[in-house]
């Protein structure tokens, strides 16, 4: 690149992704604007209305806990790390996004931070190997104090509850322990006293403090609630010392919902444990548990009477009910976080699915308002001519998103299957997708219904898949290091041709503008062009890489590399001769390629974490993009090359704004395509209101002839009212038609 030129930033239009691992993570600021949660390395603040972002940087490591002050001055957070190793805990300035303090006292894994409502104190809990817990004083970087969370005959704390109204006090609780700590800060030490539980054992998943301190309120793994009092004295906030022992007064649940007339009432316990409260109104609380269900509750008074006397039966189960369910929703997930929103008609709920839902407090209707992957993104693809969608390929699932709304459109489930590589037909009637099992499945891209299996199109996995412009071929590339060639008929796949000179796994295909050759990429450290319409090879590249991707220029003359080796390799498709190699990265692997359609740019992404825009023939960089947290897995230019879109390993995508200005007479043509008559789903039709869940079969497999199978998958569609309208989708032009009979006689797309 030229000394007096300057690198640029790529602007960020949207990101797609949250952490919902992070027990406690989703947070909202006291502003009432912006949202706080852990995002790979990071910490996202997002604001609710105009969803922009702003990130905390500096953890090394995935992101365990995140925790706000009071004034929403300080931000708090801590992290997980490789065995052996520190976990770092930091504080950070809200205002300035700069860390302010950090200390790695802690081994692993930091399980909950928590910040004093005094604003000086940063409580941080380490995980099964520190068992600590530890105080600092963030304003002047004093230690406070360091010991252990519980006792040698009980389990590890995991949670964290501080007080609202005494600086100096806060609660631990974990499996079979629960302890009232109270610090002092001039003789930098710490008191702490178990709560006195009789022959109650309890695993504690979460803690909550009343406002004025006087009640704690524990859920519990069992499914009930307990509730304990402090012995905080009333009128003296200045004492941070119970005046007898904290105790407590019972383990509730909810009443039975079909309630029938018996002598005695068993309670209701919550499916999969209590893993989330927030105190509301006065006597009302909401209560999330692990099988996504969200209840509010109100409490009845108890009255000990009506308890069974027996001894035997209270120790079989202390349980009692206690609450009412008043109203109720599914939010679909292993709940992780819940918070009411400043206008306290909302309540904000984060799950394990890595989900955000919305919840109206007076009907209790749920809003999703943000998805991501739950697993590594593997594959990512744009249809030929609409830049205003993109799908995604991962575990369990395909999912097509919106552009313009980084909204989720549909969602495409195959459940303990991965799906490794996705594409776009190039006529836009079908996602061609490539699974770990070693099935090629295509969907419908409007209501994701199953058109086809090809069963055991590779024996050990399928991981590229590539198609001509006229949808008469597919190209395969499997874990066993095959190249197979397909014919895409009405009612059949018929394969054509099997080539076995790979030795590992294909990572790449792609297919010359021309439809003529193919040019795979394998991990064997060779790349091999081959023609498809004679099936034999036409040349090998050779290099000391593993090679992740190729891909063909628009011309046709040359196709581009990347490896292992951090090179950008040119080659002549004639012979196979390298043109020139140019560092791509300084540091780590160039996992992902892509080439705009009027050649000029090139795209590149790797394990350096950075989105890199090349010019193709200075071969240098003119902007970069950062922002991920983990490896950047694959990267697209949309065919308007005003987009461009990233996804990583940890499940989250980025899109950006590209400065590349489209040429209309630079954009090379590729040849025409053979439209059906028949009336098929389209990309352009895609509904922002559709809402779709079904089961299908997939069709016989006609390969032998003889063999029949069937694979079920489940689609569900979400809403989104954030998606594009279908009206103003560009509509695609057909180049060639033919009348219904020839088309009857020679049809060239998959029969839905």
């Amino acid at each position: 690149m030229p000394e007096d030129a300057d690198i640029k930033d790529l602007e960020l239009l949207s990101i797609i992704g949250f952490d919902g691992n992070a027990v406690k993570g989703l947070r909202v600021h006291p502003d009432g604007e912006n949202i706080l949660y852990p995002f790979g390395t990071k910490v996202a603040i997002q604001n609710i209305y105009s969803r922009e972002h702003k990130y905390l940087e500096g953890h090394t490591n995935l992101i365990s806990s995140v925790a706000i002050s009071t004034s929403g001055k300080y931000v708090g957070s801590g992290q997980i790390n490789h065995m052996g190793f520190q976990a770092a805990v930091m504080v950070w300035d809200y205002e300035t996004l700069q860390c302010i303090f950090k200390h790695d006292s802690h081994k692993v894994r930091v399980e909950n931070v928590q910040i004093s409502v005094c604003e000086n104190f940063i409580i941080s809990l380490g995980g099964r190997d520190d068992a600590n817990v530890v105080v600092f004083d963030f304003t002047t970087g004093d230690a406070i104090c360091g010991t252990f969370s519980s006792n040698l005959n009980a389990g590890d704390a995991v949670t964290i509850g501080a007080m609202n109204t005494r600086n100096l006090c806060f609660v631990t609780g974990g499996v079979y322990t629960l302890k009232f700590w109270t610090l002092d800060p001039k003789n930098k030490s710490v008191l702490g006293e178990d709560v006195l539980m009789g022959k109650i054992r309890r695993k504690i998943t979460c803690i909550e403090v009343e406002k004025f301190d006087e009640f704690v309120w524990c859920g519990t793994s069992t499914g009930d609630i307990m509730k304990v009092k402090t012995n905080l004295d009333k009128d003296n906030l200045q004492n941070s010392y119970p005046k007898s022992t904290p105790f407590l007064i019972g383990c509730f649940a909810k009443y039975p919902s079909n309630n029938k007339k018996k002598k005695t009432i068993e309670p209701e316990l919550w499916v999969v444990g209590v893993r989330s409260i927030v105190l509301w109104k006065e006597g009302h609380m909401i209560v999330g548990s692990g099988d996504g269900t969200v209840d509010l509750v109100k409490q009845q008074p108890f009255v000990i009477s009506k308890l069974e006397k027996s001894a035997s039966h209270q120790l079989a189960t202390p349980t009692a009910p206690l609450f009412v369910v008043l109203k109720s929703c599914h939010v679909g997930g292993f709940v992780t976080s819940m918070q009411i929103l400043p206008s306290k008609t909302q309540l904000i709920v984060g799950t394990m699915s890595c989900e955000m839902h919305v919840v109206e407090l007076d009907t209790f209707n749920t809003t999703l308002y943000a998805t991501c992957h739950t697993q590594p993104i593997y594959s990512l693809a744009f249809p030929r001519d609409y830049s205003d969608v993109f799908a995604t390929a991962s575990k369990n699932d395909v999912r097509v998103w919106s552009v313009s709304r980084s909204k989720e459109l549909l969602r495409i489930s195959v459940p303990n299957f991965t799906c490794t590589t996705v594409i776009f037909s190039p006529n836009g009637k079908s996602i061609l997708t490539g699974w770990n099992d070693g099935n090629i499945r295509a969907f419908t891209p409007q209501s994701g219904r199953l058109m086809f299996t090809m069963i055991n199109a590779h024996n050990k996995g399928v991981t590229a898949i590539a198609m001509t412009s006229d949808c008469n071929k597919l190209v395969s590339g499997g874990v066993e290091g095959q190249v197979r060639i397909w014919e895409m008929r009405c009612q059949n796949r018929i394969l054509l041709a099997v080539l076995k000179e790979h030795k590992g796994p294909v990572s790449s295909i792609d297919i010359s503008p021309d439809d003529r050759e193919a040019v795979s990429a394998s991990s064997d450290g060779t790349c091999i062009i081959w023609d498809i319409v004679k099936c034999a090879r036409l040349a090998i590249l050779f290099s000391s890489s593993l090679f992740m991707c190729a891909k063909y220029h628009p011309n046709g003359y040359q196709l581009v590399t990347t490896g292992t080796n951090r090179q950008l390799g040119y080659w002549e498709t004639f012979d196979g001769s390298l043109v020139r190699e140019i560092e791509g990265s300084k540091s780590s692997a160039l996992n992902s390629l892509d080439i705009s359609q009027n050649g000029e740019y090139m795209v590149t992404g790797g394990n350096d974490q950075y989105v890199k825009l090349w010019r193709y023939k200075e071969g240098y960089v003119t902007h970069v993009g950062l922002g991920h947290g983990a490896a950047i897995s694959s990267v697209k230019l949309s065919s308007d090359m005003k987009v461009l879109v990233s996804c990583s390993v940890d499940g989250a995508i980025f899109i950006w704004k590209t400065p590349i200005e489209k040429e209309e007479e630079k954009v090379v043509t590729t040849p025409p395509r053979i439209s059906s008559p028949k009336r098929e789903e389209k990309l352009e039709e895609i509904s922002p209101e559709q809402t779709v869940q079904s089961e299908n079969n997939a069709e016989e497999d006609r390969h032998n002839g003889t063999s029949k199978s069937s694979s079920k998958s489940s689609v569900q569609s979400r809403k989104s009212s954030a998606a594009s309208s279908p009206k103003d989708a560009q509509s695609r032009k057909s180049s060639a038609s033919k009348s219904p009979s020839e088309c009857a006689s020679k049809c060239t797309c998959p029969d839905e």
